[in-house]
């Protein structure tokens, strides 16, 4: 199909630099859906005043302004695999070329997690991320799979890009305070097990999975060079990326991706 084509010439440009001149020729209808991880919450500049805080140093908008693509910016704060299917898959089409997603981590609990991390000590973050690992290993799947065949009926052209979620912490890293780095580990190791269920899944659908954990080794939070929020005001945007982690963590790996 030409707009699957132009999808992946546009992309390819656009990992080398030369989009300039050339998207234009075959504009890209893209739709962006998910959580705060894509609609970029951290990252400041917010293009409204909604609850979604949809950024403009979000991965989507910076491959739309790359690509010269059309983008339909659906990705709300807070958004769980619920949310996608009754608030946004409505956007797509089966003019729809392009379809990024990252949802799953609020459905698994994710705000709850921390905070039992927080105020719990190691023993009640490893019981906080315990049950965590249960509800994505047995019931996440199924929500996937139902979010995922939905997004596959109404935009049946369109590529499709899932995106996962990175380590938060760099254990034994420059961090004096805070939690334990057990606690830290833990953390990491769910955020291991949501990416597992995730990249099947997708797989399964016959979507790409893009995994942005190698792009933030080395700048997760006690890294030094951090590309996330630790606790922070307002306390939404902690643990999620800040402008760069959406420019060097996000977007590089979206490009990788797409091929």
């Amino acid at each position: 199909m030409l707009r699957t084509l132009a999808t992946t010439v546009v992309a390819a440009l656009a990992a080398i630099g030369l989009t300039s001149g050339v998207a234009n020729a075959a504009t890209l209808d893209y739709v962006a859906l998910g959580d705060s991880y894509s609609s970029g919450v951290g990252a400041g500049s917010y293009l409204d005043s909604s609850s979604c805080k949809r950024s403009s140093n979000a991965y989507p908008v910076l491959y739309a302004g790359q690509t010269s693509a059309s983008l339909n910016f659906q990705a709300c704060s807070g958004a769980k695999t619920s949310d996608v299917l009754n608030n946004q898959v409505s956007a797509l089409s089966d003019e729809t070329d392009l379809v990024t997603i990252s949802v799953g981590g609020n459905d698994a609990g994710f705000a709850g997690v921390m905070q039992d991390c927080i105020l719990g000590g190691d023993s009640g973050c490893k019981t906080a991320i315990d049950n965590a690992k249960a509800f994505v290993n047995g019931t996440l799947p199924g929500l996937l799979e139902k979010t995922y065949g939905e997004i596959r009926s109404r935009a049946p052209e369109a590529t499709v890009i899932v995106l996962g979620y990175p380590h938060f912490y760099k254990i034994g890293g420059s961090c004096s305070v805070g939690l334990s780095d057990t606690s830290r580990g833990y953390i990491n190791s769910g955020a291991d097990a949501l990416d597992s269920v995730i990249q099947k899944e997708a797989s399964e659908a016959g979507f790409a999975f893009a995994d942005v954990r190698p792009a933030f080794t080395g700048h997760e939070i006690c890294s030094g060079s951090a590309w996330l929020h630790s606790v922070t005001y307002p306390i939404d945007e902690s643990y999620h990326p800040t402008a760069t982690g959406q420019a060097q963590g996000y977007y590089p790996s979206l490009v990788a991706a797409l091929g």
